[in-house]
């Protein structure tokens, strides 16, 4: 009975029969939620495709999930294809499916493959970010920093976008999603094989053609056809170059030379000017020593200026070489960039590739030409200059300066005292003492105006009495002038008398006169010194000699008296 009720049921089944088995399908099904399954194309509406995967309803799919960044939808009503379950049935009993999701998960897998064998991958470069770009790696979205899209900075990148081309993956991580991918690493190891290639086809010594890329200030960057060449700015030509950019632009087609190649680290120098001839060739030939030429002023240094005397050629004037008289000017405050001057060749050496030239020379010497119109022993007048601790300079005609020593201010007082009686802007007046054209020194001297004392001292020697006018009192003892002479002396205290109590300088008024004795007189070294002292101690022995004697018994007071009379005698 059992059994028969079974067949009968089998044989009529129920709506709960059904859907017990509809259940029982479901079951069976591998079709799990968050997994990639298959399923077919069972239509296509505007722009969805109806996708079934085996369930009791069918999901849809917007067709621009099946184009993927910079492709078009290549899909029809039959194809199996490959979506991502979300869910088996959502509000409108439709099973939610993804097909972006189902490549992105896809895509991880042959991704990290890819990562681990350090393979490069396809991508799509569709939308810019903060940083960076974003590049769709057939589903998987990575990061492309700014810095790894190319191997120099480039300011647009539309032309890149849109475009599948390859890339290196840097970095990634599956459990946050990120993906960091490098377009430059890429660039850098075909330009690698490329270079290695190129440079190993070229050769020293070899004229190529190429294309200025860049332009630095230390020189221009050549495009020799998938490698560059550095065209240093001493190498573009013979001439002087302040800057490449006097002489190239970016995009010029070039000649140029191979001078260096190294292998190693794939640098190659380039030189332009080495397809001309070398203008310093017998340079000695064309450039005697002595001869003046006309040349244009090219650079300005602080150490002189820089004279272009035919192309390819220039000299330098040193600043020492510039003038005869501005001595710390700036090359600048004499000459300008591109004046056209007049130089004198003072040397030049092939070897370093040097000429000397002297601007200076060129125009007269002043020196010789003060010399020539005020011979020694003349009178010159000029302004005080400057004050140092050794002399006055004084300004005088042709813009030389002569100089007043220290020594030659006055024959009498001390120059470091005479000097403070001068300052700046004074005129003064002097005599020429000495002109050295060669060492371009004057010596001036102002003592020298009024004659020398000491050479119109007649008969004066030491031992002498001579009658001298105070015309200063101090504590260190008086300064007087010997009368009829222009000679000064100062008496020391310890001088002013033979006594000890009358040795005091207050005992003196200016404009007394006083007899004293001379007690040194140098007339080389312009010396006098006279002594009251000294003359007190002569008359006294002379006394003693003339009027006692040690067995007369007179006192020393008897003799000097009777010799004061004598000599008052003598004088009237």
């Amino acid at each position: 009975m059992a059994k028969a009720a079974a067949a009968t049921a089998t044989k009529n089944p129920t709506r709960e029969d059904f859907a017990a088995m509809l259940e029982e399908s479901f079951t069976r099904n591998d079709v799990q939620e968050g997994a990639v399954v298959k399923g077919k194309v069972v239509g296509i509406e505007k722009d969805i495709a109806v996708i079934d995967i085996g369930l009791k309803t069918e999901g849809r799919v917007p067709l621009r999930e099946f184009a993927g960044h910079g492709r078009t939808a290549d899909i029809k009503v039959g194809d199996e294809v490959e979506v991502f379950l979300d869910r088996v049935e959502n509000a409108l009993g439709e099973a939610v499916l993804s097909r972006d999701k189902a490549r992105r998960e896809e895509s991880w897998g042959k991704l990290e493959k890819a990562f681990t064998n350090n393979e490069k991958v396809s991508g799509v470069i569709f939308n810019s970010v903060k940083g960076g770009y974003t590049v769709d790696l057939d589903g998987a979205v990575a990061f492309l920093p700014r810095s790894q899209v190319d191997i120099r900075p480039i300011r647009d990148v539309g032309p890149l976008m849109h475009n599948a081309q390859p890339f290196q993956i840097l970095k990634m991580d599956r459990r946050r999603g990120n993906i960091v991918v490098s377009r430059r690493t890429v660039l850098e190891e075909t330009r690698a094989g490329q270079r290695q290639e190129l440079v190993s086809s070229l050769e020293e010594g070899q004229v190529i053609d190429g294309v200025v890329k860049n332009i630095t200030d230390y020189g221009a960057f050549v495009d020799l056809g998938g490698i560059d060449g550095l065209l240093h700015v001493t190498d573009i030509a013979w001439r002087r170059v302040n800057h490449p950019t006097d002489v190239l632009t970016i995009g010029q087609s070039v000649k140029v030379k191979i001078i260096k190649i190294n292998h190693e680290t794939h640098r190659i120098s380039l030189g332009m000017k080495q397809l001309q001839g070398d203008p310093w060739e017998n340079i000695s030939d064309k450039f005697v020593v002595g001869a003046r030429m006309k040349g244009r002023v090219t650079n300005i240094t602080d150490y002189g200026a820089f004279v272009e005397l035919e192309p390819g050629i220039e000299g330098l004037v040193h600043v020492s070489e510039m003038s005869w008289t501005k001595k710390n000017v700036h090359p600048g405050k004499i000459v300008s960039t591109s004046q056209e001057v007049e130089v004198q060749i003072l040397e030049v050496d092939p070897v370093k590739r040097r000429i000397s030239l002297g601007l200076k020379q060129t125009m007269a010497n002043p020196w010789e030409a003060f010399s020539e119109k005020h011979p020694q022993g003349s009178t010159v007048e000029g302004e005080v200059k400057n004050k140092t601790e050794f002399g006055l300079f004084i300004g005088l005609d042709g813009e030389v300066d002569g100089m007043v020593h220290l020594s030659d201010l006055d024959w009498n007082r001390p120059g470091e005292q005479v000097i403070e009686e001068y300052k700046k802007g004074d005129m003064v007046k002097a005599i020429v003492l000495d002109v050295d054209v060669e060492k371009e020194r004057i010596s001036l001297g102002v003592k020298q105006l009024g004659g020398d004392p000491f050479a119109e001292a007649g008969d004066l020697k030491k031992g002498a009495v001579v009658t001298c006018e105070v015309t200063a009192v101090n504590d260190g003892g008086i300064e007087v002038k010997i009368v009829d002479t222009d000679m000064t002396a100062f008496i020391k205290r310890s001088d002013l008398a033979r006594d000890r109590n009358d040795q005091r300088p207050e005992r003196f008024a200016v404009g007394e006169k006083v007899d004293a004795r001379v007690t040194l007189f140098d007339k080389k070294a312009h010396k006098v010194g006279v002594s009251i002292k000294a003359l007190e101690i002569a008359e006294e022995k002379e006394a003693v000699a003339q009027y006692g004697s040690s067995d007369s018994g007179a006192t020393l007071g008897d003799i000097l008296g009777t010799a004061l009379k004598q000599r008052e005698k003598k004088e009237d």
